[in-house]
């Protein structure tokens, strides 16, 4: 067995972390990740590509972070259910456009896309530009990304990526619908 040669702790990097998967806690463990970046003093900027309309808990308690953890919500809802894919495309056009400003500006150490997996299943804007951005990002920025379906190109270009699994949802076996505190 090839024995694993001890970490560099001079390279360092912004890594690009995926959190994919049919199962439940993807934005979850990216929030977890934002709070502990607080924690030590980074700049966090949280795009919510899908929640816009939603009075999220998670945004009420980053409000408490501040000044380390800004939140834009834009999303116009998920959008299968939507009843205007045209507007969603240009909402989803513009949050990604301040997002890219942002990531852009080297003032965060931490980039949440929060759902950018599905605006890119979706097609509302070309994946090769949300890539293209990725590969030019600024070296130190740790970027995540959230939501079902990620494509294999973000996949392959990312440091980490985590599935989660659904074994059990109290929607899906007992139809409990969303609740306060567990998924908003």
């Amino acid at each position: 067995m090839k024995k694993q040669s001890p970490a560099d702790p001079r390279k360092r990097k912004g890594l690009i972390i995926v959190n994919t998967g049919e199962g439940k806690g993807k934005s979850t463990a990216a929030f977890g990740l934002a709070m502990r970046a607080a924690g030590n003093k980074m700049n966090v900027f949280i795009m919510q590509f899908m929640k816009g309309q939603w009075k999220a808990g998670e945004r009420k308690s980053f409000e408490k972070l501040d000044p380390y953890v800004e939140v834009i919500p834009m999303g116009d809802g998920f959008t299968w259910d939507t009843n205007n894919i045209e507007q969603d495309k240009a909402t989803a056009r513009k949050a990604y456009e301040i997002v890219k400003e942002k990531l852009l500006s080297e003032k965060y150490q931490m980039v949440i896309f929060e759902e950018i997996n599905y605006v890119l299943h979706y097609q509302f804007f070309p994946e090769d530009e949300f890539l293209e951005l990725l590969k030019n990002k600024p070296e130190k920025v740790h970027v995540v990304c959230t939501g079902r379906n990620a494509s294999e190109k973000l996949i392959e270009m990312a440091d980490l990526v985590t599935e989660m699994k659904m074994i059990k949802h109290p929607f899906k076996e007992q139809g409990i619908p969303a609740q306060k505190g567990i998924e908003f």
